[in-house]
């Protein structure tokens, strides 16, 4: 049985129920959402009697949350013993990000937490993931702990706890330390995996005794393909540039060798009970049209499609997927006698980040799908790659089960959110109704995984407030808080209300 724990080490989330919704209603909601109740959904005539699951009720011990992410919001780049991070220098490089920013003061955080707690707390959310930082704890990457930076994540949690928060920590979002891509190229050694076991275990042993729900790592796809490139300068850090694709999927390897170690690291070092998840913004396959062949399509594709090939698969089953190596051909990844067992560690739970989708659908060729493209005036939120498709959440907690076979294995929505333009009006309002729009669309999806008896366990919105949105700087806001840089001043937007009542009501609005 699979289990999430407390601050205290008693357990918070039960084994996987099944809840089959038996109400009419909901697949009048669903119709709505533009979602198909063909599959698992009992529908009742008008008028018999509804179910605790009707009308998108989630079940009492369903997890609602809010994340963020260290470099993004906690600022102080220099201050009680910090160094820099590979963001730290990559952003100041000339046309990098947008203006020229970086997130040397991003949200002021580090001094401000005691209010973002509180902002939490009036939020209603009980569960809070937010990310250590790697250069805040050991500067240098390996050596000596910075005690400074230890007792920063100490107070932020104490506040939390008194709060009644749970904390959900995530030992790695990005921030590598700038000194270990100095000393040996960071994630393109293998070296990286051993230093980033010994840093989960440094901070395990001092933070334990109060967190005990840990992530290892955030997005393998976002540091490693999107951080380094074969001809032209990546649009993340550290933006390295290689000499070949192939080195391109050894830092996957190396990253996916580094979460193995580390779970093992957090396992040895923790004093409490913990939970150990893996956080992977894998790639979601909608059939175009729920019929047996396009699910068969989909479930092909969840499995062999690049990134979930090389990353989701061999985290959860210890294997790359065949197809997706053969198609690398010479770019596949070197591995070493005994990595694979290392990279497979089972998992307590695992993270969804998940934001949008593709369409796919049955092909007679080799594969057996086709991934479509989507029409230009396909809906799309005000990021390029984030086109509006809700069925994504749905449809990537489902294909775990379908795909991978992990039936049991609890899911966390770790990431869930949208980029939108918010204006503040003169009455000091932020009316952002595309995001609840985009809100209660995915959290319908959410409520269909549920009620099918899929282990979904939680959601994290993204983000709690408006933060450096990487190259994009200040000028994307996911936030369900406006941030007003210049001032630092918080102003929960329409979202925030919106919300707070879908976690006092525990239903979607």
């Amino acid at each position: 049985m699979n289990k999430l724990y407390g601050p205290d080490g008693k357990t918070v989330l039960t084994s996987r129920r099944a809840f089959l919704s038996q109400s009419a209603g909901v697949a009048a909601l669903m119709a709505a959402s533009g979602m198909s109740t063909s599959s698992n959904l009992i529908a009742q005539p008008a008028g018999a009697a509804t179910s605790p699951m009707n009308n998108a009720t989630f079940p009492p011990d369903f997890i609602w949350g809010a994340a963020t992410a260290a470099y993004q919001i906690e600022g102080a780049a220099s201050e009680d013993g910090r160094k820099p991070c590979v963001w730290d220098t990559f952003s100041r490089l000339p046309g990098t990000t947008k203006n020229g920013d970086t997130g040397e003061v991003a949200c002021d955080h580090y001094h401000r937490f005691a209010d973002d707690v509180k902002l939490m707390a009036e939020l209603g959310i009980k569960h809070y993931r937010f990310s250590i930082a790697w250069p805040r704890i050991i500067p240098d990457g390996r050596g000596a702990v910075n005690e400074k930076g230890v007792d920063f994540y100490r107070r932020l949690v104490d506040e939390l706890l008194a709060h009644g928060i749970t904390p959900h920590a995530t030992l790695f979002h990005w921030d590598s330390p700038q000194a270990l891509e100095d000393l040996y190229g960071s994630w393109r050694n293998r070296q990286i995996a051993t230093d980033f076991a010994d840093y989960c275990t440094q901070v395990v042993k001092r933070l334990g005794d109060r967190i005990t729900n840990w992530m290892t790592i955030n997005e393998i796809f976002c540091f490693t393909y999107l951080g380094y490139g074969v001809g032209q300068r990546p649009q993340h850090a550290p933006g390295t540039l290689v000499k070949s694709r192939q080195e391109v999927l050894q830092t996957v390897h190396h990253a996916l060798l580094a979460h193995g170690l580390g779970c093992q690291a957090i396992r040895a070092a923790t004093p409490k009970p913990a939970q150990v998840a893996l956080v992977v913004n894998y790639d979601a396959f909608i059939p175009v049209i729920e019929t047996p062949e396009n699910i068969a399509a989909a479930r092909r594709a969840f499995v062999m499609e690049e990134h979930n090939g090389t990353v989701l698969v061999p985290a959860l089953t210890g294997k790359y997927n065949e197809q997706a190596i053969a198609k690398l051909g010479a770019d596949a990844p070197k591995v070493q006698a005994g990595d694979m067992a290392i990279i497979g560690q089972p998992l307590d739970v695992l993270g969804f980040n998940i934001y949008t989708g593709s369409y796919v659908k049955a092909a007679d060729n080799d594969r057996g799908y086709e991934v479509l493209p989507l029409p230009k005036e396909y809906p799309q939120m005000i990021m390029p790659w984030l086109n509006f498709i809700p069925e994504s959440l749905y449809w990537g907690v489902r294909m775990v089960s379908e795909a991978l076979g992990k039936t049991d294995l609890p899911i966390l929505i770790t990431e869930n959110g949208c980029a939108s333009n918010d204006e503040v009006t003169a009455k000091g309002e932020v009316f952002d109704l595309s995001r609840v729009m985009y809100m209660r669309s995915y959290l319908r999806n959410a409520h269909r995984a549920v009620a099918e008896g899929y282990p979904l366990k939680g959601y994290f919105h993204w983000s709690l407030m408006d933060n450096f949105e990487w190259s994009w700087g200040y000028t994307r806001r996911f936030g369900i808080t406006h941030v007003d840089y210049a001032t630092q001043t918080r102003l929960p937007k329409e979202s925030f209300r919106w919300y707070q009542q879908v976690i006092a009501a525990n239903r979607v609005l």
